[in-house]
């Protein structure tokens, strides 16, 4: 758990790594000795509904006979029509007591080695108390579901919020997306002719609910409104 009482922007790897689980419905499972299998969750269940972690096992109570190394893969993906839409990606490596199989009806336990979460900043080797201590983000599962609303319902009102980002980016900017949005705030991208960059919007504060993200993305049209209305004074 990371306290609210400090200016925080951004998630923790372990927060996203914990959210790309939540949020995930398909993963990739690789294990010695078998082809790699594709699963695919589209019925509204998550992937790792059908995977239980848990902690390794103490010397001398670990399942009788051979485990199975195995490697869950993720990819996280911008669900707005970014350039580059590959956000992240989450390898979680652990044993099975029995190779993986999607005909079984129940969870598959898992004991778990470690996670590691890579993005363009770079890789970060998260564990299992972490995740453990680890909030959940309110809007971890609904995140998709309101970044395409934006886009679909709002699109015009997106470019408004450039009026927020500090220093005030070259010109040039092609086209403006939302990238990302988790309980601390916005990551616009900003696509160039040949390249882009992404820019961080934060909340006021965090995020406690879901509910809560609705006022927040209005307060930060509202604050662009009026960075707008305070450059037409000035010109």
């Amino acid at each position: 758990m990371r306290p609210f009482t400090s200016r925080v922007t951004q998630p923790t790897p372990a927060e996203r790594v914990l959210s790309i689980l939540t949020a995930a419905h398909s993963m990739t499972v690789v294990s010695d000795g078998h082809d790699p299998v594709e699963v695919h969750r589209l019925d509204g269940t998550a992937a790792m509904g059908h995977i239980h972690l848990h902690e390794p096992s103490e010397p001398g109570l670990a399942p009788a006979g051979p485990r199975v190394p195995v490697r869950l893969e993720f990819t996280d993906i911008a669900p707005t029509p970014v350039r580059d839409r590959t956000r992240a990606r989450v390898t979680v490596t652990g044993l099975l007591s029995a190779p993986y199989s999607t005909e079984s009806a129940e969870s598959t336990c898992m004991e778990f080695g470690q996670a590691v979460f890579e993005d363009d900043r770079g890789r970060a080797f998260v564990t299992l108390d972490t995740l453990q201590e680890t909030d959940p983000d309110p809007i971890a599962s609904s995140e998709a579901g309101m970044l395409t609303h934006l886009v679909d319902d709002h699109g015009e009102l997106v470019p408004l919020l450039l009026r927020l980002v500090q220093p005030q980016p070259d010109k040039g900017v092609k086209r403006i997306l939302p990238l990302a949005m988790d309980r601390y705030g916005v990551t616009l991208r900003l696509e160039y002719s040949g390249s882009h960059r992404d820019v961080r919007l934060p909340f006021a504060k965090p995020l406690a609910r879901l509910d809560q993200a609705g006022p927040q993305i209005h307060a930060l049209l509202a604050a662009a409104r009026r960075a707008s209305h305070r450059n037409q004074l000035l010109t």
